[in-house]
């Protein structure tokens, strides 16, 4: 495995690992909370979507070749 590898595999390991944590936080809030349910669902669509952004950032350019 070279050093580029290690350092791709660190990078989306460590974000995976700090999004889970951070997804768990976010889960203890809402449920600490007691939101109401469409301010929930409005909660977890931009925090799904923000890594979704990031991934597609990074695929797009592999198509765009």
């Amino acid at each position: 495995m070279s050093f580029e590898q290690f350092e791709t595999l660190s990078l989306w390991l460590g974000l995976g690992i700090l999004y889970v944590f951070i997804v768990l936080a976010i889960h203890d809030v809402l449920k600490k909370s007691k939101a109401p349910k469409l301010g929930q669902f409005f909660v977890w669509l931009v925090l799904f979507l923000s890594p979704a952004v990031f991934i597609i950032k990074s695929i797009v350019p592999y198509f765009l070749e």
